[in-house]
């Protein structure tokens, strides 16, 4: 079995994605950790089968999930790599891994790792979305689930971070190739970030990560959300989604790209900022009685 890291998974209704995954850490010989949402198809089946440790927790939001297992799993390796089950480990990536020993990185609390995103079997390679980092292996006992963030999900290690450039995780939710599911998802995910951006206008909620321009793919993040969230309602979507298309030539991703740019940068957002303006005046009115 292997000594130096386990693996994490979380799950829903996963049976079109977890044994692609499963199939492509086969051969790292890890342990493998499930945090399931309560799932009525056969997710558990197929996590059984694989051999894998399997919790159950009520899903409210990725970031609480998240700190639910990084909390209640016995880990006995060193470090931990935290997936989706949409996504997949490259054959690139997973010899990476196969050479991975802590001894090695003993400076080291966090690897991000190279992402391709696809929608509808499209692979977004502009507008932002590539090259794009994400920390996936973070030592364990160290790293952490930012609860500061109520839909984004990231966790935070103090001390040194570093970027594997070879290699993907690629992640693709083939559930979102029916739009409805893609709104409906994101319909639910607006009602989150709604109420995180309430909450930070009214001084009740604050960043973890420090916001540095030229700092860490995580700490550019955060400064470009304080950009974000300084910049006028309405007004913002709009901007974004040609910042998306022109700018960082979202153009090129044809059609189905540039449908993804528009639900997810304008049609997303304006949602998003539609909901902020009812949920002051939902407290504006309850303040008044």
């Amino acid at each position: 079995m292997n000594a130096e890291y386990s693996f994490i998974i979380l799950t829903f209704n996963e049976e079109i994605h977890l044994p692609r995954l499963l199939e492509s850490i086969a051969g790292l010989d890890a342990a493998i950790y499930i945090l399931d949402s309560f799932s009525t198809d056969s997710t558990l089946q197929i996590a059984e089968g694989a051999g894998a440790t399997v919790l159950q927790y009520a899903f409210e939001n990725h970031p609480k999930q998240w700190d639910f297992a990084l909390k209640n799993f016995e880990i006995k390796t060193p470090w931990i790599i935290c997936l989706d089950a949409d996504q997949v480990v490259t054959p690139e990536l997973q010899i990476q891994l196969a050479n991975f020993k802590n001894d090695d990185y003993k400076e080291v609390n966090g690897i991000y790792f190279s992402r391709k995103n696809f929608f509808k079997g499209c692979w977004i390679k502009h507008g932002g979305y590539y090259p794009f980092y994400l920390l996936k292996m973070i030592r364990f006992g160290v790293g952490y689930s930012d609860l500061n963030e109520n839909m984004d999900h990231r966790f935070i290690v103090p001390g040194n971070t570093i970027i594997w450039k070879k290699g993907h995780i690629l992640e693709e939710n083939l559930k979102e190739n029916s739009i409805r599911f893609w709104i409906d998802k994101h319909n639910k995910y607006s009602d989150l970030l709604a109420i995180e951006e309430t909450e930070r206008i009214l001084g009740l909620r604050s960043q973890t990560i420090k916001p540095r321009f030229w700092g860490s793919p995580d700490e550019r993040t955060a400064w470009l959300k304080q950009l974000w969230w300084g910049l006028p309602r309405y007004v913002r979507p709009m901007l974004y989604f040609n910042y998306r298309i022109w700018f960082k030539l979202g153009i090129l991703d044809g059609r189905t790209g540039i449908i993804f740019h528009f639900l997810q940068a304008f049609w997303f957002r304006l949602v998003v900022d539609i909901k902020i303006d009812e949920i002051i005046k939902q407290r504006k009115n309850a303040d008044r009685h």
